[in-house]
């Protein structure tokens, strides 16, 4: 089995075991916000297409960054919690840490060593979208179960 398909797995199983109730969705690879537009309008989708940014925190580790599409990065919030600059990781050395392919790097079942940071805005939408790893499937659950999904992770998180 492959990195991805154990990444989509991964995610599927853990909602399952959480119960939390999600829609999933097969399409065209998504890698762009242009083609996740596209899609999202071919197939109705009404939720908040989230964003997930892979950082490397200075002078060491990593970090992701959970948002929403059109959101940017608030790196001096992160640096207020953690004390740590940081900055974007290129695409090789996300795909290495992470098993993901750029443009749809999955923010659950993540190595356990990397902190990840939520906007808690995310919370208050009613469908949150996201790429369980394979980038040609889209998942889409209740914002309100996002903090559900984070406490059950070993990863540390934070709420920005």
């Amino acid at each position: 089995m492959d990195k991805l398909e154990k990444i989509y797995r991964f995610n599927t199983e853990l909602l399952n075991q959480l119960d939390i109730p999600f829609n999933e969705w097969t399409h065209e690879p998504i890698l762009d916000f242009e083609t996740d537009v596209k899609v999202a309008s071919e197939l109705g989708w009404t939720g908040t297409h989230s964003k997930s940014l892979f950082l490397k925190m200075k002078p060491s580790g990593y970090a992701l960054y959970i948002t929403d599409k059109d959101s940017r990065l608030d790196s001096k919030a992160i640096k207020q919690i953690t004390g740590k600059r940081v900055s974007i990781v290129g695409n090789d050395e996300m795909t290495e840490q992470t098993g993901c392919v750029p443009g749809a790097v999955c923010p659950f079942g993540l190595p356990d060593d990397i902190t990840i940071f939520v906007d808690s805005r995310l919370y208050q939408h009613d469908e949150i979208l996201y790429t369980p790893g394979h980038p040609e499937r889209t998942i889409g659950f209740t914002g309100s179960e996002l903090s559900k999904i984070l406490s059950s992770l070993p990863n540390p998180y934070y709420e920005i």
